[in-house]
């Protein structure tokens, strides 16, 4: 199952665009903060998350305020130049 589901906050967002098949896509850059304990150990987890949302979704996170906290939903796949992955949001809410 490739399934995930974050807590951040919208540091960055793209220009809107769209695919080759019309529909409207949107880059955007997610940060997130927690601590996670592991083998009894607790550990800071600070990250960036590249990300992209695509069809309906678009026009509501587009409208987002950066420095907003919420969650979000979807798959990692690998990035359109093949190095690392993307996180591809299906779905948000706020927190």
């Amino acid at each position: 199952m490739n399934r995930l589901v974050l807590s951040a906050r919208l540091e960055e967002r793209g220009a809107l665009r769209y695919t080759p098949a019309g529909l409207p896509a949107l880059d955007l850059s997610l940060a997130h903060e927690s601590e996670v304990s592991h083998e009894g150990q607790v550990r800071k987890v600070s990250m960036q998350v590249k990300s992209l949302v695509i069809g309906q979704l678009v026009a509501t996170l587009d409208s987002l305020p950066l420095g907003s906290e919420a969650v979000f939903g979807g798959f990692l796949a690998p990035a359109r130049n093949g190095r690392g992955l993307l996180f591809h949001i299906t779905e948000w809410a706020r927190p």
